[in-house]
């Protein structure tokens, strides 16, 4: 069970007409890419995703999960959003209450086990081997956990273990922790158990209807069998823009933390059919992510170009994230910079700068020089220091032109 349906309101523009599991990442990839290709490459065949906000591109996208072997006739995914009954609809309550909402999916495909997962987490893990430790603990629950810095370990659901790696103490973002093992949010049910839990729990006006704040508490009140799974892998929750960012650019370099080439654990997607790249003769390209159907006619450095994204000639981009479809018309610099799908930066202008502050541009948008004064004067974005260099460079590009030609 794949819980998709997070509008992730800290990453701002990016997920204003997008669901945060359907933002682009990597170049060619989804977040949602990383756990649907996990659940193939477990061998697992029976996938809900649970989706809620702005579906649509998700709901496209994911089809019927061809694109990662998950189109069997046994099996398959399948789409599962928020639905009215005779008592009326609403959105998913919390967690625990979207998985109850979809009690019948579970009922009709009868599991021993259920995984339920995040779709907007980005990592590499083999669910069997979590499912082994499972049963041979004979568990009720069996969480996913890793350690976590200790300056970080309040910002989580933090366990702590006995020997055996039975759990004995969950606490939801501890002011002091005592320890530093954090839920990634992964969980392994036995079907009864989590039939049982969930049906308690709906009946419960109190509750917050949440795996964390309620489910696992409630669980280890009663003495049920609740143990953890070590993962010592890359494991991110992108959910503010500044770790969508990094990890964007941690993909960089030759030796990067989290790999996305590994052999014998692909990461699929489901990426338009595009032509090749095509490297114009005057280009520049330094340590980037270039994927298929890019056009580059200028400078590229310490970036990633996903899917047909075009950098005209004489353009600059530098320490920024160009998604889908993107544009970066002629002598435009763009600095530390998200240039959302389809957004296009008019010619001579410059996004962004070399502070920390990462300028973000939403989806389907036309950066003129009238919206980028309003994103600096609203503070969204760093007022550049390099327009004598910007012009320096429109100047160059409209002389060998030979004239104003855009």
């Amino acid at each position: 069970m794949l819980l998709a349906g997070g509008q992730g309101s800290r990453l701002l523009a990016l997920t204003k007409n997008v669901a945060k599991p359907a933002v682009a990442f990597g170049g060619k990839f989804r977040i949602i890419d990383f756990a649907l290709s996990n659940c193939a490459n477990s061998g697992i065949n029976t996938v809900g995703v649970l989706t809620q906000y702005r579906p649509y591109v998700l709901h496209s996208y994911i089809g019927t999960g061809a694109a990662w072997n998950l189109d069997e006739d046994d099996g398959g995914v399948s789409i599962l959003p928020p639905y009215e009954t005779e008592s009326g609809g609403s959105w998913y309550a919390g967690t625990a209450d979207a998985i109850y909402r979809n009690l019948d999916y579970i009922l009709q495909n009868d599991p021993e086990y259920v995984l339920i997962l995040s779709g907007d987490h980005l990592y590499n893990m083999d669910y069997a081997k979590m499912l082994a430790a499972h049963k041979k603990n004979n568990a009720d629950l069996t969480v996913s956990v890793m350690p976590v810095d200790w300056s970080e370990a309040s910002r989580f659901g933090i366990i702590t273990k006995a020997n055996d790696d039975a759990i004995l103490k969950f606490s939801e973002k501890p002011k002091e922790p005592d320890s530093n093992l954090a839920s990634m949010g992964i969980y392994i049910f036995s079907s009864k158990e989590l039939i049982a839990a969930l049906r308690k729990d709906a009946k419960d006006e109190k509750s917050s209807h949440d795996f964390g704040k309620n489910i696992i508490p409630d669980m280890l009140a009663h003495k049920k069998r609740l143990f953890c799974f070590e993962f010592n892998g890359f494991w991110r929750d992108v959910g503010t823009i500044s770790s969508y960012f990094e990890t964007n650019m941690a993909l960089l370099g030759e030796n990067p933390e989290f790999n996305l080439y590994a052999d014998d654990a692909p990461i699929m997607s489901n990426a338009p059919t595009t032509p090749s790249q095509l490297i114009g003769e005057k280009a520049r390209i330094e340590n980037a992510i270039v994927a298929n159907g890019v056009r580059i006619y200028g400078d590229v450095e310490n970036a990633i170009i996903s899917t047909a994204a075009y950098v005209a000639e004489n353009a600059e981009v530098k320490d920024s994230i160009l998604l889908p479809n993107s544009c970066v018309w002629e002598g435009a610099i763009v600095h530390n910079t998200i240039l959302g799908e389809r957004s296009v930066i008019d010619p001579g202008l410059v996004v962004g700068s070399d502070s920390d502050e990462t300028t973000v541009i939403g989806n389907d948008v036309i950066v003129d020089k009238e919206y980028l004064e309003k994103l600096i004067a609203d503070g969204k974005a760093p007022r550049p220091s390099s327009y004598k260099k910007a012009k320096s460079t429109i100047k160059k590009a409209v002389a060998q032109k030979g004239g104003g030609q855009k």
